[in-house]
């Protein structure tokens, strides 16, 4: 059985994209992982496309296998059923499979949002809500997937919905600031109205050629990226906010989740006293711009793609094995907390 992970939250500038490549790069060393771009800016496709990315949209062969094109039969009322997308990958990560972006996906976004709150009342619209979990089904059967994780885009829409409520487990991304405590009060809120209407509608919709996944997606933790360090720490001006943060979680966030269903039954003792953090990722500072010239994630840098002597090199290899032993310990507890659903 697969799993999918919605990696979520309205709030931009959290590392959603960076946490889908990272964590979905790590495990596909070990399984069969699709990471899944429902952003319309298509940074997770850039990413993983690298040079290739222009001509994967203009190419014969490969501009209609995206997210937009492969639910268009549905949207545009096609007389033949969903199919599934044929995936890239990566020739230094041959089991991560990418189903890629279309940067005119927030078009569907209007014809949705009105199936999604139409209650069923037109049958020409009854196919679509069901129609992204039909297409990732498919191709997840084509590939054989042990674990999907979906990139999404900072906002509250009818897309970000579909995807949500589509998935088993979420992962809330976060980085150590203000807005990112209100965020935290605003999804506290909204995912559980999206799991009730998930439950409410799943029934409307249960004839339709591509019905409702029935699943509640369950809570699995939260990440806390983006800050610098100082002596082995997160840097002053972080702390607080980090603090505060895994308050909220906690608090509110978990109370309103476990009224919905949407937590496990039992957390590891780690991830509790942690307040449900999976993990503190810092910066990556110099490495960052390594990565995206080599076209992997920072952790799988060589001594070559660093392209650096003496302090620096030795420096540099440091953090890289540093964020190499991290990512390694954070895939093992999103797998294990996955085993708990």
């Amino acid at each position: 059985m697969g799993y999918r992970i919605a990696m979520f939250n309205h709030k931009g500038g959290v590392s959603k994209t960076t946490s889908v490549y990272n964590i979905g790069w790590m495990l596909s060393k070990m399984y069969n992982v699709l990471v899944v771009d429902m952003d319309p800016q298509c940074n997770l496709s850039a990413l993983i496309l690298g040079d290739n990315f222009e001509k994967y949209y203009i190419d014969e062969a490969t501009r209609f296998q995206n997210i937009k094109d492969g639910v268009k039969v549905a949207f545009e009322g096609k007389p033949q059923p969903i199919s599934a997308v044929s995936c890239f990958s990566p020739a230094k990560a041959p089991q991560l499979y990418l189903l890629a972006g279309h940067a005119d996906l927030s078009g569907y976004e209007g014809a949705l949002s009105f199936a999604q709150t139409a209650r069923n009342a037109i049958a020409t619209l009854q196919n679509l809500p069901g129609s992204f979990s039909r297409l990732l089904e498919l191709t997840e059967q084509k590939y054989n997937i042990d674990f999907t994780i979906i990139d999404m885009n900072p906002s509250l829409s009818a897309i970000n919905q579909n995807a949500f409520i589509l998935s088993d487990a979420f992962i809330l991304p976060t980085n150590p600031d203000p807005f990112s405590v209100m965020a935290i009060t605003t999804l506290s809120r909204i995912l559980p109205t999206w799991v009730s209407w998930s439950q409410e509608c799943n029934q409307l919709f249960s004839d339709s050629a591509y019905p409702l996944p029935n699943v509640i997606p369950k809570f699995l933790g939260s990440l806390i990226q983006r800050f610098n360090v100082r002596n082995g720490r997160a840097a002053k001006p972080y702390r607080d906010n980090i603090s505060e943060i895994k308050d909220q979680i906690s608090g509110v966030f978990f109370a309103s989740l476990s009224k919905k269903g949407m937590v496990l039954d039992d957390y590891p003792q780690e991830i509790k006293l942690n307040q449900f953090c999976l993990d503190e990722i810092p910066d990556f500072q110099g490495l960052l711009p390594k990565a995206y010239d080599a076209g992997v994630p920072i952790f799988d840098l060589t001594e070559d793609d660093i392209k650096e002597t003496g302090p620096v090199l030795t420096g540099m290899i440091q953090k890289r094995n540093m964020f190499l032993s991290q990512f390694s310990d954070l895939v093992e507890k999103i797998v294990s907390l996955l085993k708990l659903l």
